[in-house]
């Protein structure tokens, strides 16, 4: 049998094989440099085995979500998530971690070219609220995936639209806590859905992390799924 790499250069030997050891070689985990647990559920539900890759103490990682001008909302979810895929990739040579891919994602929620981060207390919370209310909003979420010196990126974005909601209605809501820490001051999976008439998108991708998109990023690095 003639073997495949004969005449080859070393260079094109090395081309020829890495494909074969990016498989051979690709740790059956990644790395999620992500607090949200509702991203951890949503890689469970895809099968995806995960270690957190969480910053350090002293790291500001509030600082990398400040919004720059008139930044229009895609240009900047998909510049914090890299930027948040920077510190992350810093973060695991750091502490000299064992090679794996590493996924990062982040979510903004979009009136126009208004952006909604998370609320700064439950008065923003229901400044938020009054503004979704009645109209429909985007939510876009970036996510990156890096394994070595190969990077991916993919953007979901999905329209959602809230009903109108009473004064009322929305204090009950801030009240429960939910809209915490969340984009645009609600979460899908919560008390708001009784609020949602339609959606026009992928629900994963509201939610944090958005599933085809995630998968796709994977497969591209190589990472059995």
């Amino acid at each position: 049998m003639r073997c495949p790499l004969r005449g080859l250069s070393l260079l094109g030997a090395a081309r020829r094989c890495a494909p074969w050891a990016r498989r051979l070689f690709m740790p059956d985990f990644i790395y999620l440099a992500s607090q949200s647990p509702r991203r951890r559920q949503l890689l469970e539900q895809l099968g995806v085995r995960h270690e957190l890759l969480l910053p350090d103490a002293g790291e500001d990682a509030e600082a990398l979500e400040l919004v720059h001008g008139n930044e229009a909302p895609a240009a900047y979810v998909k510049r914090v998530t890299g930027l948040k895929l920077d510190a992350a990739v810093a973060r695991l040579k750091r502490r000299r971690l064992p090679l794996a891919p590493v996924l990062c994602s982040d979510t903004t929620v979009a009136l126009g070219r208004t952006i909604y981060g998370k609320p700064d207390d439950a008065r923003d919370a229901i400044r938020m609220l009054r503004e979704l209310a009645g109209a429909t909003h985007r939510v876009l979420t970036a996510v990156a995936v890096q394994q070595g010196q190969r990077r991916f990126e993919a953007l979901s974005t999905s329209r959602v639209n809230f009903d109108a909601m009473t004064a009322t209605q929305i204090q009950a809501y801030v009240a429960s806590g939910e809209p915490m820490g969340k984009a645009g001051a609600y979460a899908i999976q919560g008390r708001v859905a009784m609020h949602i008439n339609r959606i026009n998108g992928s629900y994963s991708g509201i939610m944090g992390l958005p599933l085809r998109e995630t998968a796709l990023l994977l497969k591209a690095v190589g990472f059995k799924i």
